[in-house]
């Protein structure tokens, strides 16, 4: 297959250009490659695979509809798989402008031009912020989710939305993805464990907002793309729409990640109390029974040794 992946050169977009290779598709991995965080991480992202006769590499930003409309007119997709975004609950605090116009805006050209162009297939990156402070746990797809908690989260349940319209109008098959905190090599230096990881190994102080008590479901790069990957089989069952959770179903409180990185890395961190920020959830759990169900989603790396993996992989770096 023709698969178009935005935010392809960035974390989780990089390493699925990799799997859609080795899967046979031909990739063409749309970046803006923003300065959110450092361009150059993004080009060593996709470096190895730049090579690769069925992969291809489109600077193009999501906001610049004409920009896009040109690239759209010149190819034929048979999917369209939606990554790109600003990411971040705090940034989305400071600068909600932004986060709207990427988020929202971006993702309403992308369906309008998959409408135009008859790309009837679309895979979009959601997240578990959607869930806000959600009482029930484990979060399932059927909660409420109107009451997020950060613009970040708002722009995401927006999104959602956006591809249940388009779904509806327009003979769309649509599969929107909440991830759960996904980590691992190549992981957003800005996320907590990556900056943890490099505070820890330069002797310098972890800012931990509140009691250390908040609660993630970790879930490890691997088992993301394996969803990911489903979905592409799910997306292509005929017209449909559908929300699927893809997390590890089980939490991992900030005091025993933080534990779990100081025996990976051999070092104790030095720990700064400080109280929580504004936008932050308690605790995040998911609840992957639909996945499992309907997707033959089954996560395999636990935690400990998912951390293991990501330090061997900063360690390596650092040689």
């Amino acid at each position: 297959m023709k698969i178009l992946v935005t935010g392809g050169a960035g974390f989780i977009g990089s390493h699925l250009c990799e799997r859609l290779l080795s899967e046979h598709h031909q990739v063409f991995c749309l970046d803006n490659l923003c300065d959110f965080y450092s361009p150059q991480i993004k080009e060593d992202n996709i470096k190895e695979i730049s090579v690769h006769p069925n992969f291809s590499f489109h600077k193009i930003d999501i906001t610049d509809y004409q920009a896009l409309e040109s690239f759209f007119m010149k190819k034929n997709f048979d999917l369209v798989i939606h990554l790109a975004a600003m990411a971040g609950v705090r940034p989305s605090i400071e600068n909600p402008q932004l986060y709207t116009r990427v988020n929202i805006n971006g993702t309403m050209n992308l369906l309008e031009l998959c409408r135009k162009y008859c790309i009837r297939k679309f895979i979009f990156a959601s997240s578990s912020s959607v869930y806000g402070n959600n009482e029930k746990i484990p979060f399932c797809e059927d909660d409420n989710v109107d009451f997020p908690i950060s613009p970040y989260a708002a722009t995401k349940k927006a999104g959602e939305l956006l591809c249940h319209t388009y779904y509806k109008l327009f003979d769309m098959s649509v599969v929107c993805l909440r991830f759960f905190t996904v980590y691992g090599p190549r992981q957003r230096p800005d996320l907590a464990i990556h900056k943890f990881t490099d505070l820890i190994l330069s002797n310098k102080e972890i800012p931990i907002y509140g009691r250390g008590d908040t609660e993630r479901d970790y879930t490890y790069i691997d088992d993301i793309l394996d969803g990911v990957v489903k979905s592409i089989d799910y997306v292509f069952f005929g017209k449909r729409y559908q929300i699927f959770n893809l997390g590890e179903a089980q939490t991992i409180s900030l005091n025993n990640m933080i534990e779990t990185l100081e025996i990976a890395i051999g070092k104790k961190a030095k720990r700064k109390y400080m109280d929580m920020q504004p936008g932050d959830v308690e605790r995040t759990h998911a609840d992957i029974t639909k996945s499992k169900s309907l997707l033959n989603y089954n996560p395999q790396t636990d935690f400990e040794t998912g951390i293991r993996r990501f330090i061997d992989w900063k360690l390596f770096l650092k040689i």
